[in-house]
């Protein structure tokens, strides 16, 4: 021997080592346990992936995914937690759980052994000494592992923790905190990601799969079995281990690759994800977090309400190309958003196209805020007469000839008549006086914003030639029926505003007054319909060109509700109008609403008078009629009656008596180059074109065909570009004129 000295076995140079650090956690507890923070705290700061929309009663009506890095649910309570996967996670994780104070000295002693005489190490660390690491990101692993630092400063906070907390806070705390596969952290993201079920609903062999996932996450799917197959094995009682028809792990290998498939958790989830979008880009400013719940001004009830009537509606409507359709609910009082329904969801083909904010053709429905500027500026009353019939205004591209409903039109009628009953001509001659830039302001001013001047869409704009959404449409009406003051929807509870006045108190009320008279209706609608609720309503329906849009729009007393039914690409429908479309889904709604509580008209505010009218002669039925201040008249007097085109001196081309006889066989209606414009709100069989000629025996034909004989000649017309003519009795073409017939094929009436 050359008397050198022999190093030390391993076991006695680290044995100082370890007695160190068996040691320090005695020494070092009292500053490590003013480090850890309390269960409360933990669980308020907590953040899910995902952002909870509260109704006003906090029921939750939308989960939205908002933190694309991370995949966590909600927090979840023990008691939530199924209690097999409880016992696996212990049998799994940490057997002596319920014995030990934060250190399994036992088992830190087989680790050091092995350490020490095998020079491999066990796992020691128990539920609690993991649960350390998942709070201090100073004690996390590394890529090589913890070093002995982390150890010491994990064994101190696990038995800080053990002293300050509870066992089943301690476990509640882990299974929400622990990541598992892939972005997926907490027990709620894994049990709805991968098996599609809440935490509280997981079986045993489920449970086996998720613990052992704590251990491997990113594991193959075989090897997540095989360690999943023996927490199963530990589950399961030993009598009945040796029967084989009672094998745990039969079967688990291709039911857990297929839980490692699945993704069963979306991103959206709920009955308001449009609402519930807007809400969260409200809620975020740059460089924020989106915080875990926004509560809505929604009520549940009452968006399912919508949602249910929604999608009954278009699965009657079937067959007929009718894909969206949104509905929206306001309180009157306040202006909250009660229901916001933006899509037909397995119906739509564009689901994420908000049918509530999206522009759209509003038809006729802008008519009644047209009359209500032209009573507030004096211009009519609810008793005036307007002449209803055929009207030709010169425009870029043509003529433009509106069309009613009835080949011999109404005459004169009173604005009740012509509102009530959507006659469209009174509402162009409406827009005359008013002026279309005149009408887009005060649309401006109640909120209905266009993309163009009102000169853009001239007269066309009394009959809905604008687009506008069913947000602003709705508000507008509700303007309607709180006197004529308005103020922004609201969204989140208690952002009220102020609300401005925008028309005459009095001219709304006396809207709303013509649009719930069922008589004033029947002229177009019948007696019979579906706009005629049981109770207090005023509604108006439209429909745009094409049929490509149509719409109700209404308030009761307390609510006001618009539906738009359609195709978000916008294609036209089949014969679908806004009584068959959209007023069936508006009925139902207000149905719901008044079930216990059904509405009453307001009383008219002060100033306004009634008074008793005669119409002479031969109008319309004596009645008693609402009037601003200053307005009232008790008669009125039918003036000459508008003339269709006809032999009379005033159409002849010289005005002489004897230009008709001269010799000259011509169309005097409709003029060459006209275009109709039908109004799909208006039943086919009132939609007719009358046709005049100067000779009594007139032949006519169309597009080659022929049509019919007479002076006057009542046509149908059918979409497309015709030519007319005026033939002789041996076929000679006498006169001819092309029109053009604008509008949604209808077929014509038996």
């Amino acid at each position: 021997m050359n008397g050198a000295r022999r190093p030390l076995p391993r076991a006695l140079r680290l044995a100082p080592l370890f007695a160190a650090w068996a040691l320090l956690p005695f020494l070092a507890e009292p500053a490590a346990a003013a480090a850890v923070p309390s269960f409360a705290e933990v669980q308020r700061d907590f953040r899910p992936s995902d952002t909870l929309i509260l109704d006003r009663h906090g029921v939750v009506v939308q989960r939205l995914r908002t933190d694309p890095a991370v995949r966590r649910g909600q927090w979840v309570a023990l008691t939530e937690v199924s209690p097999a996967l409880r016992a696996a996670l212990v049998l799994s994780e940490d057997r002596r759980f319920y014995q030990h104070s934060g250190v399994d000295w036992q088992a830190v002693s087989a680790a050091v052994w092995g350490h020490l005489f095998h020079g491999r190490t066990r796992g020691a660390s128990t539920l609690t000494m993991q649960l350390a690491g998942l709070l201090d990101a100073n004690l996390r692993v590394r890529g090589g592992g913890r070093d002995w630092g982390q150890k010491l400063g994990q064994t101190l906070t696990a038995t800080a923790l053990e002293r300050q907390w509870r066992k089943d806070e301690i476990l509640e705390a882990y299974l929400n905190l622990v990541p598992f596969r892939g972005d997926i952290v907490g027990i709620d993201a894994l049990s709805r990601t991968l098996f599609g079920k809440a935490p509280q609903g997981l079986d045993a062999r489920e449970a086996a799969i998720t613990a052992a996932l704590v251990r491997a996450p990113n594991a193959s799917a075989a090897k997540v079995a095989q360690r999943a197959c023996g927490v199963l094995q530990d589950m399961q009682p030993r009598e009945r281990l040796s029967d084989a028809r009672h094998d745990p792990c039969a079967g688990l290998v291709p039911e857990t690759a297929a839980a490692l498939q699945r993704r069963a958790f979306p991103a959206s989830e709920g009955i308001a994800p449009h609402l519930g979008r807007r809400l969260v880009a409200l809620a975020v400013q740059p460089g924020s977090r989106a915080p875990a719940q926004i509560q809505s001004t929604l009520d549940a009830r009452i968006q399912r309400v919508a949602q249910a009537a929604l999608l009954q509606a278009l699965g009657e409507l079937s067959g007929r190309n009718v894909q969206d359709g949104a509905v929206l609910v306001l309180d009157n009082a306040s202006g909250e958003v009660l229901a916001w329904v933006g899509s037909s969801g397995d119906f739509s083909t564009a689901t994420e196209v908000d049918g509530v904010t999206a522009r759209r053709q509003p038809g006729s429905t802008l008519k009644p805020l047209l009359y209500a500027q032209a009573l507030a500026e004096h211009r009519l009353t609810a008793a005036s007469l307007l002449d209803d019939t055929p009207t030709q205004i010169p425009t870029a591209s043509g003529l433009y000839m509106p069309q009613n409903y009835d080949h011999r039109f109404k005459g004169w009628v009173s604005v009740r008549t012509a509102l009530a009953s959507s006659l469209n001509i009174p509402a162009v001659r409406t827009l005359v006086m008013v002026t279309p830039e005149a009408f887009a302001r005060e649309l401006k001013a109640l909120g209905v914003s266009l993309a163009q001047p009102g000169d853009y869409y001239g007269y066309s704009l009394a009959l809905g030639a604008a687009e506008v959404s069913l947000r602003d449409l709705t508000n507008a009406y509700r303007a309607l029926a709180n006197g004529g003051r308005v103020s922004p929807v609201v969204l989140l509870p208690g952002r009220q505003s102020r609300p401005r006045s925008v028309l005459d108190p009095g001219a709304a009320w006396i809207i709303g007054d013509i649009l719930s008279d069922p008589n004033a209706r029947a002229p177009t609608f019948g007696t019979d319909s579906l706009l005629a609720t049981r109770f207090w309503t005023a509604v108006k329906t439209g429909t745009s060109k094409d049929m490509r849009d149509n719409w109700a729009v209404g308030w009761s007393r307390r609510y006001t509700v618009g539906v738009w039914v359609g195709n978000a690409a916008g294609a036209p429908m089949h014969d679908v109008s806004g009584v068959s479309g959209a007023a069936p889904i508006w009925a139902e709604v207000m149905r719901a609403l008044h079930a216990a509580s059904p509405s009453r008209q307001s009383l008219p505010p002060p100033g306004l008078l009634r008074a008793q009218v005669h119409f002479d002669p031969n109008g319309e039925a004596p009645r008693r009629e609402w009037f601003l201040p200053g307005t009232a008249q008790p008669r009125f007097v039918l003036g000459p009656r508008a003339h269709t085109p006809s032999l009379s001196a005033d159409l002849r081309p010289d005005g002489g008596p004897e230009a008709g006889a001269s010799g000259r066989q011509r169309i005097m209606a409709p003029v060459d180059g006209t275009i109709l414009a039908l109004d799909p709100d208006i039943p086919p069989r009132h939609q007719r074109v009358e046709l005049v000629a100067v000779v009594a025996d007139a032949r006519w034909q169309l597009d080659g065909r022929d049509l019919g004989r007479g002076a006057r000649l009542p046509w149908f017309p059918q979409p497309g570009r015709h030519r007319i003519a005026l033939v002789d009795a041996h076929g000679q073409v006498l006169d001819s004129i092309a029109l053009e017939v604008r509008g949604a094929g209808l077929q014509t009436p038996r």
